[in-house]
């Protein structure tokens, strides 16, 4: 038997926490992430986005986000572009861990839609409006992964 998660989410809620940093980006990602959510059926009432000043702040607000039980999933959203310190390895990699962390620690899947680009360019490519948008991806990997997990008897109010 195989177990997968469905992209329908009817009657489930999410959370957004998205970055601040960045904004011009961050902005289309957050406009991807709410379309998929829609178009698998999640109703913008289930849907609380929350801004926060950058990529750093994510982890925490996702892991109190979650612990609230409100949740089937958290879409984390941000952007990091390289500059001529050390600061975005820095900064990407305790994200990234503090996200998976947080996951693990609570059990509310958490996606990982933080772009890391080594330019603006490239940043502006995975935020625009369409199929690759990457806020989406992240948005569609949450629908599933909520479903997945509710399989399991997992999920608010289990």
């Amino acid at each position: 038997m195989e177990s997968q998660g469905s992209r329908q989410a009817t009657g489930r809620s999410f959370a957004i926490v998205v970055s601040r940093f960045n904004e011009e980006i961050t902005e289309g990602l957050l406009r991807g992430a709410q379309e998929a959510l829609a178009a698998a059926g999640v109703n913008a009432a289930d849907v609380t986005v929350v801004p926060v000043p950058g990529a750093f702040e994510i982890p925490l607000t996702a892991r109190r986000l979650a612990t609230t039980g409100r949740f089937d999933a958290i879409v984390c959203l941000g952007c990091l572009i390289k500059g001529d310190t050390m600061h975005f390895e820095y900064i990407a990699s305790a994200v990234s861990h503090g996200i998976m962390s947080a996951g693990i620690e609570t059990g509310v899947p958490m996606t990982f839609g933080v772009l890391t680009t080594l330019t603006e360019d490239q940043a502006a490519m995975r935020a625009a409006s369409g199929p690759d948008n990457k806020g989406r991806e992240a948005a569609l990997a949450a629908l599933e992964m909520a479903a997945l997990l509710r399989q399991f008897g997992e999920g608010p109010g289990r």
